[in-house]
């Protein structure tokens, strides 16, 4: 092995390092993260910690590029399994739940709170995407497959903005189905979230699998999605 290409094995061993700690981190003091902290525990001086994360919002990037890309890529495989729309929409979102319940301070970290003077740069956007652009996908799969049940065009000016991104997709792909996919995507997530955050305490204990699972059924049959 190259001088360079030791010290490069070196260096993202040790960036993985440092995101261990930080992870860590994150369950005891949320998104506050302190690179201070993350280089005490590593017996490291500060400025050391700095050669790789030049600050706090660039570490918490790699945290939620991390996060978004390991939900994304959970959400993928299980999908990948399946057979039909539906059971590949299913599949997308109980792994997407059983990713948040194994891993529900990054959960919150990418779908919790807005990180007070943090502003996320655009290396987030595609990893952010990739479990609403699979809803997408197998909701255009479902459609021109044609087991997409038909639903009735809808109007309105968010209809209209929507329009060239369902063009881009298919010549005639309907808007609503882009519609459909982002409510969708935003239904599973706040359901997640509701969960992770305590709000189903005191009403459903016994089977949250369940109640999440009707939840799936109820959002993909509002796109047209059924069995």
């Amino acid at each position: 092995m190259s001088a360079a290409n030791l010290r490069a094995r070196v260096r993202a061993e040790m960036t993985e390092e440092i995101k261990t700690v930080a992870k860590r981190h994150l369950a005891t003091d949320g998104a506050n993260l302190s690179l201070r902290a993350v280089a005490r525990d590593l017996g490291m001086a500060s400025s050391a910690v700095y050669r790789y994360f030049a600050s706090r919002d660039e570490l918490l990037t790699a945290l939620i590029i991390d996060a978004y890309d390991a939900v994304g890529e959970a959400a993928e495989r299980a999908s990948a399994e399946q057979s039909t729309p539906l059971e590949k929409w299913l599949a997308a979102g109980h792994a997407a739940r059983d990713w948040a319940l194994a891993s529900p301070h990054e959960w919150a970290l990418i779908y919790g709170s807005p990180v007070p003077g943090y502003q996320a740069p655009e290396d987030t956007i595609v990893p952010a995407t990739r479990v609403m652009l699979l809803l997408g996908a197998t909701l255009t799969e479902a459609y021109t497959s044609g087991v997409l049940v038909y639903r009735e065009p809808i109007t309105g000016r968010f209809i209209e903005e929507l329009a060239p991104i369902a063009a881009s997709i298919l010549p005639d792909l309907p808007a609503r189905l882009v519609a459909d996919t982002i409510a969708a995507f935003f239904q599973i997530c706040g359901a997640i979230s509701a969960e992770l955050f305590g709000q189903l305490n005191k009403s459903v204990e016994e089977d949250r699998r369940g109640f999440f699972d009707y939840q799936l059924r109820a959002a993909a049959a509002h796109a047209g999605l059924t069995g």
